[in-house]
């Protein structure tokens, strides 16, 4: 079961930027810069973007990032720090 109470409409990459855009008009933006798998993606790669009820996934690079992880800031792959 989905968490969220809006819709997502699309996810878009433009200028190394994730753009989740929702129904009501809210956008979540963030750069891909902040995930490893991510960061290393074509344009292309980044563009080819899944939506599921859950979040997003990028089959050409093996990542998933969920709704309510983007919503509080995470955008996954965190690297430890040792």
């Amino acid at each position: 079961m989905s968490t969220l109470t809006d819709t997502v409409l699309k996810a878009t990459c433009r200028d190394r930027h994730i753009t989740v855009t929702m129904e009501s008009g809210v956008e979540i933006r963030f750069p891909v810069a902040q995930n490893p798998r991510l960061a290393r993606g074509t344009e292309a790669q980044l563009s080819n973007i899944e939506v599921s009820p859950y979040g997003l996934h990028w089959p050409d690079l093996d990542e998933d990032l969920s709704f309510r992880g983007i919503m509080e800031g995470d955008f996954g792959q965190h690297q430890k720090r040792r």
